[in-house]
């Protein structure tokens, strides 16, 4: 039999309305910066390489470093206002990226508990409705469909 109840660890109810209204306070506090661009305006303006944002980064340090080798043309309070925006941003989507990493890797491991289970249940079912015991048949011809087939009868599913 395969490895089953991968993951034990269950949220409260407490804990899912805590988190779920975390993620609201984090939507109202960011909803003055939402926008939306179209799928052109984001080729348009792209997101800046590596390469470019070691660019920006250099032209800054000389900015704050030397404001008298800086350009007249560039209003450098609403540079730096960017950088800083930018810099928060990045922050935060690395932190986001972070915590959906972790929260695929939990639900992957109670989507695999759920399935192997689910076999299970299945494998019981279809033995069930052999001994003719009431309503497995119905059950067995509900679920069955679920696998393919292979001939006129369900393909056995795979056990671990």
């Amino acid at each position: 039999m395969g490895i089953t109840n991968l993951n034990n660890t269950h949220l409260t109810a407490q804990q899912i309305t805590d988190a779920q209204n975390a993620l609201t306070e984090l939507e109202t506090a960011l909803q003055i910066i939402n926008v939306n661009l179209s799928a052109e305006d984001r080729q348009k303006y792209g997101s800046i390489n590596e390469q470019n944002k070691l660019f920006v980064n250099k032209v800054y340090d000389f900015h704050k470093s030397q404001p008298a080798l800086s350009s007249s043309d560039v209003d450098w309070e609403e540079f730096e206002n960017d950088y800083n925006s930018r810099k928060h941003l990045e922050a935060f989507i690395t932190r986001l990226d972070s915590l959906s990493t972790k929260l695929k890797n939990a639900k992957i491991l109670h989507d695999y508990d759920n399935y192997q289970a689910a076999l299970t249940d299945y494998a019981y079912t279809n033995y069930k409705a052999g001994t003719a015991s009431p309503g497995f048949e119905t059950k067995l011809n509900e679920t069955k469909q679920f696998f393919g087939k292979t001939s006129k009868t369900a393909e056995t599913p795979p056990t671990e």
